[in-house]
């Protein structure tokens, strides 16, 4: 049964019976008002979708998560943690260009965001280019990021 149905029996549940008949058009308004209510209770917020992936990405459903990331970006395009833990997750099916280019844009949307260059010195590592890791984690360990510091002090010399 689809939510609509359900919460329009539900509310008509509700209604001492012959309430429908002596309300005429008025109760298909309050029922309406009830039905429209019902739905912004289901709807998802970007950040309901950031913790579904979250979640996913724990249960190593990256797949999934990368999914439910992408959702969130399409209701909220400026937020960057969406973009962080798409590109997390991207990471982790082994995509590091595509996870480059997540952390790129988290980084466009919050410039202070220091998790995510400590992961993009990771990533452009990985595609061999140490020269832009070590940018990276000089911007991350100068917002205070100790691995990111560690790693500049025995790579980038």
């Amino acid at each position: 049964m689809s939510r609509h149905i359900t919460a329009l029996a539900a509310a008509l549940s509700l209604m001492p019976l012959g309430q429908l008949l002596l309300l005429g058009s008025t109760s298909a308004l309050a029922t309406t008002t009830v039905v429209f209510s019902t739905q912004a209770a289901h709807a998802q917020s970007a950040a309901d979708y950031v913790n579904a992936g979250i979640e996913k990405g724990k249960r190593g459903d990256f797949k999934g998560a990368i999914a439910d990331f992408t959702r969130a970006i399409e209701i909220d395009p400026q937020d960057a943690l969406a973009y962080y833990n798409r590109g997390l997750s991207k990471y982790n099916l082994g995509n590091h260009q595509g996870s480059i280019a997540d952390y790129n844009k988290a980084i466009q949307i919050d410039p202070q965001f220091a998790p995510v260059y400590r992961n993009l010195g990771i990533a452009k590592e990985l595609v061999n280019d140490l020269q832009g890791a070590c940018a990276d984690w000089i911007k991350a360990s100068s917002l205070g990021d100790q691995d990111a510091a560690g790693w500049v002090r025995k790579q980038c010399q």
